[in-house]
């Protein structure tokens, strides 16, 4: 009887063709990749503080703080963005 089970789940691990995993396999990709939005939002974050305490504790450096404080949070929502649309590529590649 036991022979018989593991035959049948043999039988059903066969008919899973390579299209199916490379599907699924997107998908999970998909859900990490979503993960990589995250850190750029708390960098962006902690950046911005840090920003506002040197303005705080000089004032005369107020613009130059600011400049600086721009262009990173450019570069690091940047990345968030990258991590956005591969996470919507691969969702979409698992879609279809």
């Amino acid at each position: 009887m036991d022979g018989l089970i593991i035959a049948q789940a043999g039988a059903a691990l066969g008919a899973i063709d390579s299209n199916t995993i490379i599907k699924a396999a997107s998908l999970i990709g998909a859900g990490f990749a979503v993960l990589g939005v995250f850190g750029p939002g708390i960098g962006i974050g902690i950046a911005g503080s840090r920003a506002l305490e040197g303005m705080a504790r000089q004032p005369e450096m107020a613009g130059k703080l600011l400049s600086n404080a721009i262009i990173l949070a450019a570069l690091m929502e940047a990345l968030g963005l990258l991590a956005f649309v591969v996470s919507i590529l691969l969702f979409l590649n698992g879609t279809k």
